[in-house]
């Protein structure tokens, strides 16, 4: 029977275990360059060495006028590439496989400002509709903006290949660029973007097959979504289900289903019971016929092994909790009865 710790394949990617750091902004890039430093090798390296099976680099901007702020990462520049690759180098060297969340925060940019870039970037989204109240009224993207936005995804993950990553994750949740065309809240659009199910997916879905055109076959392709925006009027689960089988036609290996982002009337982080957010990776991956990853409220190493072993999902992400305990995955596998590898240094503890 499959469990957290048995191995996972993924095209041509073989996972030692199912244990995935999800990406979570670090916020600590140097002079507004969006180049990783020290502390993301440090990050990554650690969470590796202390036994996921994956680590996602966090939301990294494929334009800079894409960036929640001027400390996050960014790949819209070759100038970008050698830093991660040191990233990579020492999170493999841990054992671990590692990816890149690739993405454009739109009317959520510029978070820190309020959306008011300094260097005189523009706050884009689907429709002119802020996020909230005092928010900048973002500009209504074109065909061709969306053409060019749509490129430079591709751009970022010629990049990421270019720099060793395992696989790259597409961000089209949490109320970012691709998430607020895929929600009624954000998109209130009457052309090709806007409307039904399959023109409010259209922007994720030509995102897909830009990437999927030019990374290797061989090469996972990810996608984050928002299963539901936890507000009557916003995406629902059934919505979420249509918008995955079109995404997996294009080329999604598996979806990541996580949730909210696109009201300012639900947190952030929105707290739910353990595991709160499994139910719609399990409706996606029944429903929509594709392999999902399930993230929100996990923190217990039996919770995390009831996912895989219930069929709710293929793969378990962790965030804070892998904050708090970067050796999550060691100490999970101990009290589960499993026999995983230590890195040889911390034997004697073990």
């Amino acid at each position: 029977m499959e469990s957290l710790f048995s191995s996972y394949e993924i095209r041509g990617l073989t996972l030692r275990n199912r244990v995935v750091m999800s990406p979570m902004c670090q916020y600590s890039c140097d002079d507004q360059d969006g180049k990783a430093t020290d502390w993301h090798v440090v990050h990554m390296a650690t969470r590796a060495a202390g036994g996921v099976g994956l680590a996602i680099m966090e939301a990294t901007a494929v334009e800079p006028g894409g960036r929640i702020s001027y400390e996050c990462t960014g790949l819209w520049t070759d100038d970008q590439i050698e830093p991660f690759a040191r990233v990579v180098k020492a999170t493999k060297d841990q054992g671990a496989a590692i990816g890149i969340q690739l993405a454009h925060a739109g009317r959520k940019a510029a978070t820190e400002m309020q959306g008011n870039w300094d260097d005189g970037q523009r706050l884009v989204g689907p429709s002119p509709v802020p996020f909230d109240d005092g928010w900048v009224v973002p500009s209504e993207l074109d065909h061709q903006e969306i053409e060019n936005i749509v490129g430079n995804f591709a751009d970022a993950a010629r990049r990421a290949v270019s720099a060793g990553f395992d696989m790259v994750e597409i961000h089209a949740a949490h109320g970012y660029l691709l998430s607020s065309f895929l929600s009624p809240l954000a998109n209130l659009r009457t052309d090709a973007y806007g409307g039904s199910i399959a023109n409010r997916a259209r922007f994720a879905v030509d995102v897909v097959l830009a990437v999927r055109e030019v990374v290797p076959q061989n090469m996972p392709v990810f996608v984050r979504i928002s299963g539901v925006d936890f507000v009557d009027n916003g995406t629902k689960i059934e919505d979420s289900i249509e918008v995955s089988k079109l995404l997996a036609k294009a080329g999604a290996d598996v979806i990541d289903v996580s949730g909210g982002g696109n009201s300012a009337s639900v947190p952030p982080v929105r707290v739910g019971a353990p595991g709160y957010q499994v139910d719609h990776a399990d409706q996606i991956r029944r429903k929509g016929g594709v392999s999902t990853m399930a993230v929100g409220m996990i923190t217990k190493p039996a919770e995390a092994d009831a996912v895989i072993r219930d069929g709710s999902a293929d793969l378990v992400a962790l965030g804070r909790e892998l904050l708090r305990n970067p050796y999550w995955a060691l100490h999970a596998a101990d009290e589960l009865g499993c026999d995983i590898e230590w890195p040889k240094q911390y034997m004697r503890a073990r």
